[in-house]
């Protein structure tokens, strides 16, 4: 495993975090961890060096953290560091925090956070932060040793990236999705200028999505493949995701959302070769093609994150845009995507079609990455449902 700084503090992170929010489950209940597997697979990694997970308060229905506090026993406590998460969400009040952070000591078995984050800032959230005096909250915890780090996750622009990070001097850590599709700084990721702002100022950059949510590992189009496919050094699109962000040299952790064994050796291999700055530059114009081929097609970066459920009409949201996604990751196809068609039919009960859309808008004011889901669904119909 290979190590770096983590930030301005004196330790050194593994470059390959567990993030625990895509544990594998039961039934496909996201709230069900199959605790046995998780097991195995959490261990596994921890026992081959990973020493960083990442949780938070609403991951799995709200037992990740509780899963954490019992699979980190017989000593794999010792060998790790745990960050979780305020949910600012769902925070109106001091009351609010002192109740959430009391439950979530206790779940994770700990006297202490070893980082604590407040949990998706954007514009919004950073104002309701303000206005709630988080800071001096968290402040209050680091001296009776409740916190021992402080950071932040995010999803928003540069400017308001820039505007939290100078606000304060104690920041130890930022949580930031960042994927080569992501890269540039738009309305849902500060992007590269981001990661080097952060950095400059001495805090550690824990990167999240790497693989967006999967998106970057499924089966490419002909047109992506070959790409790929023309490369001297032969990688998994996978382990081509991870090593364009371990290549940042900015970056301190990158967290993978682990569900399979499969999943977690694969990853922990890809760490091994991982580095800042090894990629060559035809491998790095490979990727920017790819990149350009995916922004061409129209894919929309869903991280399957399930904050926009449940959606008041029963919709399934993530599920219905991963089909969308694998449709038009077909395209020109007309046989696979009349198969994918046919996936969605016998995967998604009807009255959780996209036509059942009432076209509220609830669920893109709780979208991390300010995805314009009506029109998405709009284009599922008509997709999938007016055939």
């Amino acid at each position: 495993m290979k190590y770096h700084r983590f930030g301005k503090l004196n330790w050194k992170v593994s470059a390959l975090g567990f993030g625990a929010m895509r544990l594998p489950v039961i039934g496909g209940d996201r709230s069900n961890i199959d605790e046995a597997e998780a097991t195995k697979l959490v261990r596994h990694a921890i026992d081959n060096g990973v020493n960083y997970i990442d949780s938070g308060y609403m991951y799995h229905g709200g037992n990740s953290e509780a899963f954490l506090g019992r699979v980190l026993q017989d000593g794999y406590r010792e060998k790790t560091r745990v960050a979780t998460k305020m949910p600012m969400m769902q925070v109106t009040s001091r009351d609010d925090m002192e109740r959430i952070f009391s439950e979530q000591l206790r779940k994770l078995q700990r006297d202490y956070m070893d980082f604590y984050l407040f949990h998706g800032l954007n514009r919004d959230r950073w104002k309701q932060a303000k206005d709630l005096d988080v800071l001096k909250w968290a402040d209050e915890m680091k001296a009776r040793g409740k916190i021992r780090h402080l950071g932040f996750s995010f999803h928003d622009t540069f400017d308001i990236f820039k505007e939290i990070i100078d606000a304060y001097d104690e920041w130890d850590l930022c949580q930031v999705q960042y994927n080569y599709v992501d890269s540039e700084s738009s309305s849902k990721t500060p992007g590269t200028k981001g990661l080097k702002y952060a950095a400059s100022r001495g805090l550690a950059v824990v990167v999240m999505e790497p693989i967006q949510g999967g998106n970057l590992a499924m089966k490419q189009r002909p047109e992506v493949q070959s790409l790929w496919d023309s490369s001297e050094v032969k990688r998994t699109p996978a382990e081509w995701a991870l090593q364009y962000v371990w290549n940042q040299p900015e970056v301190s952790v990158v967290l993978s959302g682990m569900s399979t064994h499969q999943q977690v050796v694969e990853n922990l291999h890809s760490a091994d070769h991982s580095g800042p700055r090894r990629l060559s530059e035809k491998e790095l114009d490979i990727i920017r093609r790819v990149r350009k081929q995916y922004l061409d097609y129209g894919l929309i970066g869903c991280t399957g994150c399930r904050y926009c459920q449940p959606c008041p009409q029963g919709v399934a949201i993530p599920e219905i845009i991963e089909v969308y996604n694998e449709y038009y990751r077909k395209g020109g196809d007309k046989a696979a995507q009349a198969q994918v068609v046919m996936k969605r039919k016998q995967t998604i009960s009807q009255e959780k079609w996209a036509s059942s859309c009432a076209k509220c808008g609830e669920c893109e004011g709780k979208c991390p990455q300010q995805l314009p889901i009506r029109d998405v669904l709009e284009k599922a119909v008509r997709a999938f449902e007016e055939r």
